[in-house]
């Protein structure tokens, strides 16, 4: 994989946080890490199985998926909250895992055009400004017959009792998790993206938290 950039690295300005919050989401994380791996890890295994040497990452907070990644392996992390990153290094240090940390956002992750094989994404596509641009970058970096593997959590069904708890909830949810959105349809962006073909799974958790309980899980080639 060319993992050379295609233009300068944009500012610190590009990626101002609010930083309590970005520290309070990097705590979170890490401490909810085995939580969410005990929750998702049965979908994690199957859409993150036989993941190649060189992977780029959308949004990989503090490395929850550095461990389907093979040992000597390279994550290209293109991760802007800076409070992550101490953490994430930490995580590819003990996985043995090369990484390539960026401070940028998705919307622009500034690799070649058709460099990439495998990007991968979990719990990031809810939080993203545009995701439409976002999975437009990711089809234009991976190569003919490349793949993006996700796990994502999605609105549910109108008139059920979830997709009420996520009305309710949009606003304290999206300002303590910096812009999360319970309420996307991700299997409709998917689909609308252009890729070559799709497949998604999809399913609930059973977890208290009731606006997460509504998933997607899903391999889409370019």
């Amino acid at each position: 994989m060319d993992i050379q950039a295609t233009d300068s690295a944009p500012s610190p300005t590009d990626f101002e946080l609010h930083a309590g919050r970005g520290r309070f989401n990097a705590s979170f994380f890490r401490l909810m890490d085995p939580y969410l791996e005990w929750t998702l890890r049965r979908h994690k295994r199957e859409v993150f199985a036989s993941l190649p040497h060189a992977v780029v990452e959308i949004g990989p907070g503090v490395g929850a998926n550095l461990r389907y990644l093979p040992a000597g392996g390279t994550l290209v992390a293109i991760e802007p909250n800076r409070y992550m990153h101490g953490r994430l290094r930490a995580a590819a240090r003990q996985a043995g895992v090369g990484l390539d940390l960026r401070e940028r956002m998705a919307e622009k992750i500034g690799l070649p055009d058709h460099s990439v094989d495998t990007v991968i994404s979990s719990l990031v596509l809810c939080t993203l400004q545009d995701p439409a641009t976002v999975l437009a970058e990711v089809r234009r970096i991976l190569r003919l017959g490349g793949t993006f593997r996700f796990i994502e959590h999605v609105a549910a069904r109108k008139g059920t009792p979830t997709r009420a708890a996520q009305r309710i909830l949009r606003r304290p949810w999206a300002w303590t998790f910096e812009g999360c959105s319970r309420e996307r349809d991700l299997e409709h962006s998917m689909r609308a993206a252009g890729f070559e073909s799709v497949v998604i799974d999809r399913y609930r958790v059973h977890t208290p938290f009731l606006p997460f309980n509504t998933h997607i899980a899903g391999v889409a080639r370019s």
